[in-house]
């Protein structure tokens, strides 16, 4: 029998537990009169208030609700309880007043876009398709535990096997380095392990064939990352290429075939397309004006003895045998050892065609000073502590550089009993920065030697 309710019907529930639901359910059960609890009602209408970026259809799918289905109250609940175990939702609350059926979403704030870290799959709009089919709530975005979370990472798990890999797939918050918070929720196979597998070359010229396969023998079997190992392919490849001269050099790298998996390793291989250009002789490489280091710094603390320098830029010598990439680290650790840690150098060339050189402007955003922060010396005894802090020649406020962080290790008398110490240890140091206030907390670790 179906029944009008003469009266209307709420329940609303901020479930954080199952088991606080569960026991709220029986005391409303409990409370309720058994012939209401029993009743069946129709609803004219179903509807979400407080969650405009889902749709109905995708509410009604999470719910398990249809339209035109009879429903007791509890079946209600059991809908809402649905919706609540996505973790999608903070809160939820319904109401039945005899024709509407209405639920009020609280949408949870703490939802994170998905990153696949070493998984052998393509992320991007096929893949959220896919996800989105299986979890109608699932907009690129999963709770930090449980309920949709827990159902995208088995149906990774699902491609995966299709794809003839069986693995166990984690689930680990993603934290940003400069932000310091998590920022996404990363999926990942922990055994076996992930590495590059076969690199397929072309376009290598016969010139460069054995140069080009001793760099491919370094990268193949290193660690695989779904997002960043096509691109660190073809940085890798073009920064050998500028070196040895091909500065106009192309380079693409993909993905090719299925993923192997052998007994011990699951190996992706890859297809890398190179087109190198013509060859070119290093000419200058050129600061802008106005840099915080000029190049008369930067050229004395190489060990060069000349240098020019014009009105608007100046230029760093070009030794025999210098790259470009030997040049830009240098400059960068210059940069970085006068406090600016936060230092990108971008090379820009010009080609002079008819000579065959390529000249360089180099891009310098410094970005601000940083300065020392908080030093914290870890698992040591008070009076190596002591001894520690006593050689510390950083002090806070000071400008920092990274630097001093090995001279402080490496360069200890070996006669004393600091300098024993270090030399018999494994010596780690953590850096924390504050990017508001530019500091940089320092934490000194030492560890036994294996």
């Amino acid at each position: 029998m179906i029944f009008r309710a003469s009266r209307s019907l709420c329940y609303s529930f901020p479930i954080m537990k199952r088991t606080c639901f569960l026991l709220l359910t029986a005391i409303v059960l409990l409370a309720s009169s058994l012939p209401i609890a029993a009743q069946k009602f129709l609803p004219k209408t179903i509807q979400f208030k407080g969650a405009p970026e889902y749709s109905d259809e995708e509410l009604m799918a999470a719910a398990g609700l249809k339209k035109g289905t009879v429903l007791a109250y509890t079946d209600m609940k059991d809908h809402s309880q649905k919706l609540m175990d996505t973790g999608v939702f903070e809160s939820l609350a319904f109401s039945f007043d005899g024709a509407d059926l209405v639920y009020k979403l609280v949408p949870h704030a703490d939802l994170y876009p998905i990153r696949l870290k070493n998984l052998p799959l393509t992320p991007g709009k096929e893949l959220d398709e896919t996800l989105h089919d299986r979890f109608p709530l699932y907009h690129g975005k999963v709770p930090g535990e449980n309920g949709l979370l827990e159902g995208v990472r088995g149906a990774l798990e699902e491609m995966l096997a299709a794809k003839g890999i069986k693995a166990t797939v984690m689930a680990t918050p993603y934290a940003d380095e400069m932000l310091y918070k998590v920022t996404a929720m990363s999926f990942s196979i922990k055994a076996p392990p992930v590495r590059v597998g076969e690199i397929h070359l072309e376009g290598v010229s016969a010139e460069q064939q054995a140069k080009v396969k001793h760099l491919m023998d370094r990268i193949v079997k290193t660690d695989y990352d779904t997002e960043n190992t096509a691109g660190n392919l073809e940085r890798a490849f073009a920064s050998f290429y500028v070196d040895e001269g091909y500065a106009a050099v192309k380079v693409h790298a993909e993905r090719s075939g299925n993923p192997v998996a052998g007994g011990e390793t699951i190996e992706v291989p890859f297809n890398v397309t190179i087109e190198e250009g013509r060859h070119y002789t290093l000419g200058s490489i050129i600061l802008p004006s106005g840099a915080p280091l000029t190049a008369a710094d930067i050229n004395n603390a190489a060990g060069a003895v000349s240098y020019k320098s014009g009105n608007l830029s100046e230029t760093l010598s070009v030794k025999e045998g210098l790259t470009l990439r030997t040049a830009v680290s240098f400059l960068m650790g210059q940069y970085k050892s006068k406090g600016y840690m936060d230092c990108v150098v971008t090379p820009h060339p010009q080609y002079d065609e008819a000579a065959g050189i390529v000249n360089y402007t180099l891009e310098v955003r410094p970005g601000p000073v940083y300065t020392m922060g908080k030093l914290t010396i870890e698992n040591t005894a008070d009076d190596l502590r002591a001894a520690m802090l006593a050689a510390w020649k950083l002090p806070a406020s000071a400008v920092f550089d990274e630097s001093a962080l090995r001279s402080y290790f490496g360069k200890q008398d070996p006669r004393s009993a600091l300098g024993q110490t270090f030399s018999s240890a494994s010596c780690i140091y953590k850096l924390t920065r504050d990017n508001d206030a530019h500091t940089v907390d320092v934490s000194l670790r030492l560890e036994k030697k294996h």
